[in-house]
């Protein structure tokens, strides 16, 4: 039997959540956020709570957690939220679009989204609190740091490697056996042929790739 749910945050990112979560016959008992901001229909009638205390009156037993906190290069909240919690002994669900096609022979860890016409191939990992975003494709033998935010559109070939908190803009394509470091983004549209080191940047400017050092 599936343990009650409780989403943490309540904008874009938790509606796309909860409306997977709905066609799975799921809907969770609140979402949790300090401010409801927008109305939006996915999350009208779920109850809101606006401080986090309010979890703890659950054990990590009864309930488990979705992160709903959507993620941006530089914004350490979803991960620092995710490590806070699972530090305190909860567990976060996976969240998987019944429109994405994985592979049996993935690896999916805990906490680990993926959207609606996602692709993910055989022999691929994906780690902790790791976003496959809307129509992203990650190829065979791709190992997935965790805390990543592969972004709608984006294409990983074969056997590409990332560290932890790296972001993969929309549209971008790294090609295969590439490795891509600890904090590393790749913008919007670039084509990635060379690997990145650490916290650089590989962007699109006057149609070359610049790698550059934060």
């Amino acid at each position: 039997m599936n343990k009650p749910v409780i989403v943490l945050g309540a904008g874009g990112h938790a509606s796309v959540l909860v409306d997977i979560l709905r066609s799975q016959g799921r809907s969770p008992i609140a979402l949790v956020a300090p401010a409801s901001g927008v109305v939006r229909a996915a999350l009208a009638d779920i109850p809101f709570w606006h401080d986090e205390e309010s979890i703890l009156t659950y054990s990590p037993d009864e309930v488990v957690l979705v992160n709903g906190i959507g993620s941006l290069p530089g914004n350490l909240l979803r991960a620092e939220l995710f490590a806070r919690y699972q530090a305190l002994g909860y567990r976060f669900a996976r969240v998987i679009s019944p429109c994405a096609m994985v592979s049996d022979y993935a690896e999916l860890a805990e906490g680990v989204q993926v959207m609606a016409g996602a692709i993910i191939q055989a022999g691929t990992r994906i780690g902790l609190n790791t976003i496959v975003n809307t129509g992203a494709i990650v190829d065979h033998d791709c190992q997935i740091g965790v805390d990543n935010h592969i972004a709608p559109g984006s294409v990983l070939s074969g056997g590409v490697l990332t560290g932890a908190r790296v972001h993969v803009g929309t549209g971008a394509a790294i090609i295969q056996g590439i490795v891509i470091g600890d904090d590393a983004v790749v913008g919007a549209g670039a084509t990635v042929t060379r690997s990145l080191e650490a916290a650089q940047i590989a962007y699109v400017a006057r149609g070359s790739v610049l790698p550059i050092k934060q």
